[in-house]
C-alpha cells in the first residue's frame, strides 16, 4: 500500500511479524476507512475496510456480498475457493442454511454440556501437570492441547491421530518459521484433507456420535451430502476449532503477564470469569480479517465499491476502533459492554464460538484457581501469517498455589 499511509502489504505475512500496525490502523479509520489497497507483487488490489461500523454494514449485507469466491485473502488473492457451494464458510444463501442447521445438531446442548466438562477436566489437569513441573512452553504443553482435544472429541478423531492433526492446522494458515513457501500450506492443507477422507468412509460403514456421523446422514432437498461436501466441512471445523481458541489462550496468558493489575482482579474474583473472557477475545483477536466479493455496485462508508472488487475485513481494526470501544487500546478484563467481533457476524458467526468461550474461560479459571501468578521467562515467537496472529511458542514459570494444587489433589483422591 503506497500513499500517504506508508508501504504496507496487508497480503505479505511478513508485514505482521515485522511491523507494529498500531498506528497505521488509527489513521486509516480516521482518514480513509474504506481504502483501497493496490495490487502489489502481481496480486489483485482489494479494499481495506477498517471501521466497526462499516465491516458490520458488509456482514449484514448477503445481497451485494459473497463468500463464495473466498472467505481470506490467500484465496481471494488466487482467484476463489475450490471449496465454494460445499464448505459452510464459503457459502451462501439456501444451501449454507441448511448445512448449518446440519451441524448445528452436532453443537446441541446435549453434547455441549458433555464436551465442556471433558474441556474443564483436561484444562485443569494440564494446568496443574504444568505447575508442579514449574515451567513450561505455554503454548505447546497446554494451550495446544486444549482446543484440539476439544474439536477432535467432537469430530470423534482417534486420540493418537491428535498430535499429528494439530501440526497439520498450525501449517495450514501460519507458519512458526520465517519464509516458509505457499506450497507447504498447501500440502498441509491437503493432508487434512485426505485424512478426514479416510475417517469419513469409516464412519458411513460404522455411525458413531460424532460430527462425521451427523454429517453422513445428513441431507439436504433430499439428496445425502456427497463425501466432498463432509470431508470440506470436517477440514473446516478443525482449523476453526483450535485457531481461534489456542491463539486467544497463549495471548491471554502473554497479556495477563504484562499486565499483573488485570491479572490481580481476576485471581481475586474482582471481574467475572465471562466479563474477563470476553474481553481476551477482543484483545487476542487471533483471525485479523475475513474477506467478501461484490456482487453489484454499491457503497460502503460512502465509497464506491464496483462489482467483482475483493473487500477485506479486519477485526484487528474494528476490534479497536475508538468509536465502539472507550479506551480500545488498554486491557480491561471488565469491559463491559463489550460487543467484539472476534466471532465474526450474521450468518457466518462461528459455529464453535460457545466452546472457544468455554475453553478461555476455563483456562483462566485453571489459572487463578492453581497459580498465584506466572512470568514470561523467554522470548516469544510469533507466527506468520496474513490471517492469523499470535505466538507458537511462550516460555512462562508458574508460582504455584498450594491451596489450590492441594484441593485438586484431594480431589482426585475422591474419585479414585
Amino acid at each position: 500500500m503506497t500513499d500517504a499511509f506508508g508501504e504496507v502489504n496487508l497480503a505479505d505475512p511478513q508485514t505482521f511479524h515485522r511491523q507494529d500496525l498500531t498506528d497505521f490502523w488509527k489513521r486509516l479509520r480516521a482518514d480513509s476507512p474504506v481504502h483501497w489497497h493496490p495490487p502489489m507483487e502481481e496480486q489483485p488490489g482489494f479494499w481495506v475496510v477498517s471501521r466497526y461500523a462499516d465491516i458490520m454494514s458488509v456482514y449484514r449485507d448477503n445481497t451485494n456480498f459473497t463468500s463464495e469466491h473466498g472467505n481470506l485473502l490467500v484465496t481471494l488473492l488466487a482467484g476463489g475457493d475450490s471449496a465454494a457451494g460445499q464448505m459452510l464458510a464459503v457459502t451462501d444463501g439456501h444451501r449454507h442454511r441448511e448445512l448449518r442447521k446440519i451441524m448445528l445438531t452436532a453443537f446441541s446442548p446435549r453434547s455441549l454440556d458433555r464436551i465442556s466438562e471433558r474441556v474443564r477436566d483436561n484444562t485443569r489437569k494440564l494446568v496443574v501437570e504444568a505447575v508442579e513441573r514449574g515451567e513450561c512452553d505455554f503454548a505447546e504443553e497446554i494451550a495446544s492441547r486444549i482446543p484440539m482435544g476439544t474439536i477432535a472429541d467432537l469430530l470423534g478423531v482417534p486420540a493418537e491421530d491428535r498430535d499429528f492433526l494439530l501440526t497439520l492446522t498450525k501449517a495450514a494458515l501460519s507458519s512458526d518459521a520465517e519464509g516458509v513457501d505457499e506450497l507447504d500450506a498447501l500440502m498441509a492443507r491437503n493432508e487434512i484433507l485426505l485424512y478426514f477422507g479416510e475417517l469419513v468412509e469409516q464412519r458411513r460403514k460404522s455411525p458413531s456420535d460424532d460430527v462425521i456421523s451427523v454429517l453422513a446422514c445428513g441431507e439436504i432437498d433430499g439428496r445425502q451430502l456427497t463425501e466432498d461436501e463432509m470431508v470440506l466441512n470436517c477440514y473446516s471445523l478443525i482449523i476453526g476449532g483450535d485457531e481461534t481458541s489456542r491463539l486467544s489462550m497463549i495471548d491471554s496468558v502473554f497479556t495477563l503477564a504484562r499486565h499483573p493489575e488485570q491479572w490481580c482482579m481476576l485471581r481475586d474474583g474482582d471481574t467475572a470469569l465471562g466479563t474477563a473472557t470476553e474481553e481476551v477475545l477482543r484483545w487476542a483477536t487471533p483471525a485479523m480479517h475475513f474477506g467478501r466479493t461484490c456482487l453489484a455496485d454499491t457503497e460502503v462508508g460512502g465509497v464506491r465499491i464496483a462489482a467483482g472488487d475483493i473487500v477485506t475485513l479486519w477485526h484487528s481494526s474494528g476490534n479497536r476502533d475508538e468509536a465502539v470501544f472507550e479506551d480500545p487500546y488498554t486491557f480491561t478484563l471488565s469491559r463491559s459492554p463489550n460487543k467484539h467481533m472476534t466471532f465474526g457476524y450474521g450468518p457466518h458467526f462461528c459455529l464453535g464460538a460457545h466452546l472457544a468461550r468455554v475453553e478461555v474461560s476455563e483456562l483462566l479459571d485453571a489459572l487463578r484457581t492453581f497459580t498465584r501468578g506466572f512470568e514470561i521467562t523467554g522470548p516469544p515467537q510469533r507466527i506468520h501469517s496474513n490471517f492469523l496472529t499470535g505466538f507458537s511458542s511462550l516460555p512462562v514459570r508458574f508460582d504455584a498455589d498450594p491451596a489450590g494444587l492441594e484441593s485438586y489433589a484431594d480431589k482426585r483422591r475422591e474419585v479414585v
